[in-house]
């Protein structure tokens, strides 16, 4: 958006708007721990439920500035320049694009979507409007960074095949098997609202979602870095073998992902919520890169330190990461594609190709046969 009272673009404070803070407010804050940028309004559509207006008006209380409940209104009236997005998943499209048809750029929640078609109307959306558009990701990690550095270096020679073990040791409510005869199945919004208050409420919404769609963006986004290479098959096996939460609504907590990448490459993925008894820290999480000349192997949270002592509270992590800036170094790379109309780390086109491999994966769960991942609406008819 272009206005009269703009500063020249390496010292302008971006307007920011935390749109919708139905799930973790982690992303709102992430991006205002940049000094470039300044949260001025919480918004929210007027139609959404008193609990989704509640959690807004807390964030803005605790920031001291104004919720507003009409979110087009909020953004043109405060000179918004970002649009923060963190939603429930099934939203998260609709209210990305909405901003980006007002010329706003956009900091968008994981996962992208829920249904492919909206990622490719918010594609769409952000090129034709020229925005900036980050899907929010992990890739900015020490040891992410340094992996990726190494095998772009040459160092292993051409990577031809990765694996990621991607397992959180969260817990999703009642163990598997507990659920009484007669007792009526978990409703997926009830028992996320309940979850929000130990942040293992990852798929807010009102349509189950399993772990490939809640958390896959994360190994696919490392691999999508460290390969270049686009995702072109999938093959996945899927089962609800911890959380009854799960089992009820016909989603998964565990998978296992094979994936065919452009180049020759291949990849698999374990992922899964395996429950907090499983690991002393947030889980396990750790990387294999095979390449023509070496290979390298890193766990995600290194580097950390292992904490213990008397009296310690049981959902206390023990292990702690260090030297940890993904968040700020996200929003930093997000400024600088605006001030160098440069691209993002993750664009819009990138989490688009993320949801299809989920989409593909999820299917050949169904089928049994690997799946071809759909490519760009927008391409088939250019």
């Amino acid at each position: 958006m272009h206005r009269p009272n703009d500063t020249p673009k390496s010292r302008k404070i971006l307007r920011t708007a935390a749109v919708s803070l139905i799930k973790h407010d982690y992303v709102a804050r992430g991006v205002e721990s940049h000094p470039r940028c300044q949260l001025v309004v919480v918004t929210d559509d007027p139609h959404v439920p008193d609990w989704v207006h509640q959690r807004n008006q807390e964030f803005a209380d605790s920031r001291g500035i104004p919720y507003v409940r009409d979110v087009e209104r909020a953004l043109r009236e405060f000179q918004v320049d970002v649009a923060v997005v963190s939603s429930e998943a099934e939203r998260h499209c609709d209210l990305s694009i909405r901003a980006a048809c007002m010329g706003i750029h956009v900091i968008q929640d994981k996962p992208m979507s829920t249904q492919l078609a909206e990622c490719d109307r918010l594609v769409e959306a952000v090129e034709r409007n020229h925005v900036k558009f980050l899907l929010w990701n992990r890739n900015l990690l020490p040891a992410v960074i340094h992996a990726t550095e190494v095998v772009k270096s040459g160092a292993i020679g051409a990577p031809y095949a990765v694996h990621c073990d991607f397992y959180f040791s969260k817990d999703a409510g009642p163990p598997k098997g507990t659920r009484q005869p007669g007792d009526p199945p978990i409703n997926w919004l009830e028992f996320q609202r309940a979850a929000h208050a130990d942040g293992s409420d990852g798929g807010v919404g009102r349509e189950p979602m399993g772990e490939l769609a809640i958390e896959g963006i994360y190994p696919l986004a490392c691999i999508q870095q460290i390969t270049g290479a686009e995702f072109e098959q999938a093959f996945a096996r899927t089962a609800a073998v911890f959380h009854q939460a799960n089992a009820d609504n016909g989603v998964e907590d565990l998978a296992s992902v094979s994936l065919c990448l452009s180049g020759g490459i291949t990849a698999s993925v374990a992922i899964g919520r395996i429950g907090a008894a499983s690991h002393p820290d947030i889980g396990e999480i750790r990387i294999s890169v095979l390449g023509s000349e070496g290979a390298i192997v890193f766990a995600e949270a290194r580097p950390e330190v292992g904490i213990y002592y008397r009296g310690q509270p049981a959902k206390e992590f023990r292990h702690r990461r260090v030297a940890g800036d993904n968040d700020f170094l996200l929003v930093d790379n997000f400024v600088k594609a605006i001030d160098n109309d440069g691209d993002t780390l993750l664009n819009a086109r990138q989490g688009r190709s993320i949801t299809a491999t989920i989409e593909a994966a999820l299917r050949s769960a169904k089928s049994g046969r690997a799946e071809v991942v759909a490519p760009p609406a927008i391409l088939q008819h250019s």
